[in-house]
């Protein structure tokens, strides 16, 4: 016998993959109760809400969720605009939590989730018990299901080179942030202005940053700015500038290109930090695992990426691939060693199973450490977890999703040898269909 039945499918996150879940299920007559660990939904977003994103509006609302939002008067924005992170938690994240009302819980912080009387190890009902959620106010949430969309933006990679915290990294926090700083901010501005900024990382985060402290630096002078990158060149860190399908993320890449070129920003090839030590000045020294150092830095700004929070995840049985921590049926398909001129293909609830039942992870949270992810994505996962909850699989399997070239060959990012080792390891030197980057800050945002 199920004793889930009747009990909701609890979504953790109310980003836009999360609220997105929310919709798709409360379309289909499931009721859903989202679980948001902020204040507010699109916490995370908000965060870096002074951000454009490369997507626009016609790429960032869910269908389910613009079908739920009709009726109430909401007006939906331009769709060949792109909004900043706080537009769109203004025009469509938080507009669409109050149209869900009570299935939206604010400040309930996930801790936990298990089967109802059982670890991990434990073979008898988890067909029939339900999944228990605990928050960390001590409530236990029965759930027929969960999504877990909970994204990754509290999670950021570290300074170190090698994947932990540089030695000393803790001690000199006060100095490394792993933020996009909002130069338009009269303090933050103060914070960056004639000082030497050091930005750690080669994506599009880094790239919105290195672009908006070069526009810094030409109006504040003895503003430095060195950017230290794991790889021995550039090679496809600017992206695909007009190649780009999304002009927005390929005009990112033009913009750092050009800052390097006015000499603005100072490119430090091959240095993985293994420590850092603050000086009797107040600034801070990085030292490379080859004893190479960088000094005189007043602040540092690692933009690295993100990887999941699976902390809480140790009681419900995962399958995750060793080394994108991703569910192993998705992560060939998002692979950046494997696919740097490939294809990320469609996807939904397949690829996205566990062998705990009713258990899925969605949102950049499914993407582990790959960094490829765009909200639309997100959408059509949840959309494809949704029919299959409701047993409707033949529609659960017809997942549709055309995602955009980036004109990048060997873009992905995560090659640190030679450009022609890079170009090995994806079976070519030349591009073909490309894999599509992630919005510069939505992908972290996507819970």
């Amino acid at each position: 016998m199920d004793d889930s039945a009747g009990l909701p499918v609890v979504v953790i996150g109310a980003g836009p993959v999360g609220l997105a879940a929310a919709a798709e299920l409360a379309e289909r007559g499931v009721e859903p109760l989202v679980l948001e660990a902020g204040a507010s939904a699109g916490a995370s977003v908000l965060q870096w809400g002074h951000v454009r994103l490369f997507s626009p509006w016609g790429w960032l609302i869910d269908p389910a969720a613009q079908r739920l939002l009709a009726p109430t008067g909401w007006v939906s924005p331009d769709p060949e605009a792109y909004p900043t992170g706080a537009e769109w938690v203004a025009g469509y994240l938080a507009p669409l939590a109050a149209a869900l009302g009570d299935r939206v819980r604010t400040g309930a912080r996930v801790v936990g989730v298990t089967r109802r009387g059982r670890d991990r190890v434990v073979d008898a009902g988890r067909d029939s018990e339900p999944l228990i959620v605990r928050t960390a106010d001590g409530q236990r949430i029965a759930a027929r299901a969960v999504i877990d969309a909970s994204g990754t933006w509290t999670s950021p990679n570290p300074l170190g080179g090698d994947g932990l915290p540089a030695v000393g990294e803790a001690e000199v926090a006060q100095r490394v942030r792993a933020v996009i700083p909002d130069l338009t901010d009269a303090a933050q501005r103060a914070r960056y202005a004639g000082r030497h900024v050091v930005v750690a990382g080669s994506g599009h985060s880094a790239s919105t940053a290195l672009a908006g402290l070069a526009a810094l630096a030409r109006e504040e002078p003895g503003t430095r700015i060195s950017w230290v990158l794991r790889r021995p060149g550039f090679g496809q860190v600017f992206g695909g500038g007009e190649g780009d399908q999304l002009p927005a993320r390929g005009a990112l890449g033009v913009r750092a290109s050009e800052a390097v070129e006015a000499g603005l920003v100072d490119p430090v090839f091959g240095f993985r930090t293994e420590r850092i030590e603050q000086v009797a000045d107040g600034t801070v020294v990085l030292v490379s695992d080859e004893g190479r150092t960088l000094s005189g830095v007043d602040e540092v700004l690692v933009l690295t990426g993100f990887r999941p929070e699976l902390g809480w995840l140790s009681e419900v049985r995962t399958e995750l691939d060793p080394t994108l921590q991703a569910p192993v049926r998705l992560a060939p398909l998002i692979d950046p060693n494997v696919h740097s001129c490939g294809t990320v293909y469609p996807h939904g609830a397949a690829e996205l199973v566990h062998p705990e039942p009713g258990f899925y992870l969605a949102g950049m949270k499914s993407y582990g450490r790959a960094p490829t992810f765009l909200a639309r994505t997100g959408y059509e996962q949840v959309r494809s977890i949704a029919d299959a909850l409701i047993g409707d699989h033949e529609a659960a399997a017809r997942v549709e999703l055309v995602l955009n070239e980036t004109g990048v060959c060997g873009g992905a990012g995560l090659f640190d040898a030679d450009e022609s080792d890079a170009a090995t390891a994806s079976g070519s030197g030349c591009c073909g269909p490309t894999v599509p980057d992630a919005d510069p800050a939505g992908a972290a945002s996507s819970s």
